[in-house]
């Protein structure tokens, strides 16, 4: 591929993973998982695709914005719930060399930043180390055990989907 033709892939992979994490965190919040104090955003599971190109960041960030406005959340959610995820995307490109760790960062991301966005916004009764354990809890469901299924499940099609690893 030429270089126009790759910024074309690049722009249309993180077009298409913004539109997948927007629309599964739409079935997520039709099933009131999408936020709240135990959330389980099915869409997390997609944090695991810096593993495989790095248009996974810029394209997770996205998803993340328009779902958080899409949905409804307050401002700071918004702008922190989006640098949470943000965030988590930049650790698990840096560690996309390791399948299992590269999970991680989200996870420490959104359990670090999360709960004090469902504290101060929202004003949800609970201290900020219980919405720690549960933020953290519904991470580790969505990015390490969803989101490990995702990325065996698409390991073998690598080639395919995704531009040479960077």
């Amino acid at each position: 591929m030429n270089t126009k033709d790759n910024k074309t892939f690049y722009i249309a992979q993180a077009a298409v993973i913004a539109a997948i994490y927007t629309v599964l965190t739409m079935i997520a919040a039709g099933f009131d998982l999408a936020s709240g104090a135990i959330q389980v955003r099915f869409s997390e599971a997609l944090t695991i695709l810096p593993f495989f190109t790095s248009a996974a960041v810029p394209g997770l960030t996205l998803g993340c914005l328009i779902s958080n406005i899409v949905t409804g959340c307050a401002l700071p959610d918004i702008i922190f719930g989006t640098l949470a995820t943000f965030i988590g995307a930049i650790g698990s490109y840096a560690l996309r060399r390791n399948r299992f760790l590269c999970s991680v960062p989200p996870v420490v991301s959104n359990a670090l930043i999360i709960p004090f966005v469902l504290s101060y916004a929202y004003h949800i009764p609970g201290g900020i180390p219980y919405f720690m354990l549960t933020v953290g809890a519904g991470e580790v469901i969505s990015c390490m055990l969803l989101g490990q299924i995702l990325l065996s499940a698409l390991l073998p099609f690598r080639g395919r989907l995704f531009t040479p690893q960077e």
